[in-house]
């Protein structure tokens, strides 16, 4: 299984997050205002929406920064004289206005031999797009205006921001679900011993549910992403072309077919070609090549 990179940062990013926010929370005793007699449902519904909410926004707030950092971006000056840069400048700027956007996004390119493509940011005003070096050298000009239609779709859409809502809302119920089953555990054990689990132990078993439950919300993020890019690529259609599309999402299977040697990984990460088996398919955060395909071409 390989999820697409910014995926994969996002989501490290709101799981490291949600850690940080739960060893706070044991650390200066915040859980003790949630119990009295028993547990306050209520008070800690509430805590855990603030804190959950508070981590997706914090990691998308980052989620630039950090693909610029850990990516290697190279943001493009509107002026090069680079004539190949100022054309995917040009490119994205014209696909920009044909959707709508309020400010044009910052453009970038990143080293890599991968067919690779990105968006990310925090708002409409303040996204970036960014493509791989490889996808400059093995793409046509209608394909990478394909590729970029169905990239400034996603901005367009508002994906980013939704997509921070889903996840908050997933961490609101990790959080609190994590800490209503430990608390149940806490109540047997203290039939058994007197005063239940200790405070660490409590914590640690938070810990625990809390990673259990992630990946399990990454079933989630997954499956809405796996819909998000059935509209990306209906709305590339829109503003490059359906033919352009159909015709870059072919270009990416004859790619995968030649499985360069140069290039590390069996799936290219720009619209994530993999097509895994599975359980794993689960987990992916993009459908089938050949699905995508066949529902541009309205088979499906």
């Amino acid at each position: 299984m390989a999820l697409a990179k910014r995926v994969v940062l996002f989501l490290a990013v709101n799981f490291l997050v949600v850690a940080v926010i739960s060893f706070l929370v044991y650390i200066l005793g915040l859980q003790s205002f949630l119990t009295s007699q028993g547990l306050n449902y209520t008070s800690l519904a509430i805590f855990c929406l603030v804190w959950g909410m508070g981590g997706a926004f914090i990691s998308l707030a980052l989620s630039k920064m950090i693909a610029k950092w850990s990516m290697g971006v190279q943001i493009i000056d509107p002026t090069t004289a680079d004539p190949t840069l100022r054309d995917l400048v040009e490119i994205v700027h014209s696909l920009s206005t044909k959707a709508g956007l309020p400010a044009f996004p910052e453009v970038g390119v990143f080293p890599s031999p991968e067919v690779n493509a990105f968006v990310t940011g925090p708002t409409k005003k303040r996204s970036l797009v960014a493509v791989s070096s490889g996808m400059l050298q093995r793409m046509k000009r209608e394909e990478i205006e394909a590729v970029l239609g169905h990239e400034i779709t996603h901005v367009a859409n508002g994906d980013m921001v939704t997509m921070t809502l889903l996840q908050g809302i997933i961490n609101a119920f990790v959080m609190f679900l994590a800490r209503i089953i430990a608390f149940a555990i806490s109540r047997m054990v203290a039939r058994d011993r007197e005063g239940g689990l200790s405070p660490f132990v409590f914590q640690m078993t938070v810990f625990a549910l809390e990673m259990v439950f992630m990946v399990l919300g990454m079933l989630v993020v997954a499956a809405f992403s796996r819909f998000r890019e059935f509209r990306a690529d209906e709305g590339g259609a829109r503003l490059a072309g359906r033919d352009k599309m159909i015709q870059a999402l072919q270009a990416l299977q004859k790619t995968l077919a030649i499985r360069d040697a140069r290039v590390d990984q069996p799936a290219y990460q720009a619209l994530k070609i993999a097509s895994p088996q599975g359980f794993s398919r689960f987990f992916a955060t993009h459908p089938p090549l050949e699905m995508r395909i066949a529902r541009l071409r309205g088979n499906q």
